[in-house]
């Protein structure tokens, strides 16, 4: 998915911060001008951020642009970010975290849609690597069918990266509000696996087997 050709339109600059909110609205609507100036009023400075950290001029920019693919795509979230400053210099440190860690081959946080060889590690048949994608297909609808708070928040701290205080400063919630959407969350991804195991067609050990591969993918997934 792309950006909305961020760098190739003309529209009115963005000089200052308290325009964002309305420009966050209209963004969260689809808005691809309203986003447009969002980025460039941003870019430079998460630029100069992500350089600091990764070191090298080609991957800062690849962090900023992943950052705003991010949020582009789940720009129906931008209206909830009370400080979208912090909001994404969170993003970028975690994201330039990331990318340094591929460039050693170790991934400092792990999306929630684990890859099929993360699967492997808990597979070792193919019949068990199918059912395991399937369990993830499962807990990516969980999370889609979550209320719209929550599912911000657990997308902010499983995706994003961010910690409860963060999320809490930039949500402007309590950290005790955003402990209790994690634990919802957490708990309708696990009912919602555990359906899919009952519900398979599967009895005796096969099911007791379903079930510890299903633990063994959620402890990965949801704490790794």
């Amino acid at each position: 998915m792309k950006l909305p050709s961020l760098c190739t339109m003309n529209f009115a600059a963005l000089n200052d911060e308290h325009q964002l909110p309305l420009l966050q609205e209209q963004a969260a609507a689809g808005d691809q001008s309203a986003f447009r100036r969002i980025f460039h009023f941003f870019f430079e400075r998460l630029h100069r951020f992500a350089f600091s950290l990764v070191k090298t001029e080609e991957g800062a920019v690849e962090v900023v642009d992943d950052v705003f693919i991010k949020l582009w795509r789940n720009k129906h979230a931008l209206a909830d970010i009370r400080n979208l400053r912090i909001y994404l210099f969170a993003a970028t440190k975690n994201t330039a975290l990331n990318y340094i860690a591929r460039q050693s081959g170790v991934k400092h946080t792990e999306p929630l849609s684990v890859k099929i060889e993360g699967i492997k590690t808990f597979a070792s048949s193919p019949e068990q690597i199918l059912i395991m994608t399937e369990m993830m297909a499962k807990m990516n609808q969980a999370v889609e069918s979550l209320p719209p708070k929550c599912r911000i928040i657990f997308n902010m701290v499983r995706e994003d990266g961010l910690k409860y205080r963060e999320v809490a400063e930039i949500l402007h919630i309590s950290i005790h509000t955003v402990d209790a959407q994690m634990v919802i969350a957490v708990s309708r991804i696990r009912e919602h696996v555990k359906d899919y195991i009952e519900f398979s067609g599967r009895t005796g050990f096969q099911k007791k087997s379903l079930l510890l591969l299903g633990s063994l993918l959620l402890e990965a997934v949801l704490y790794s």
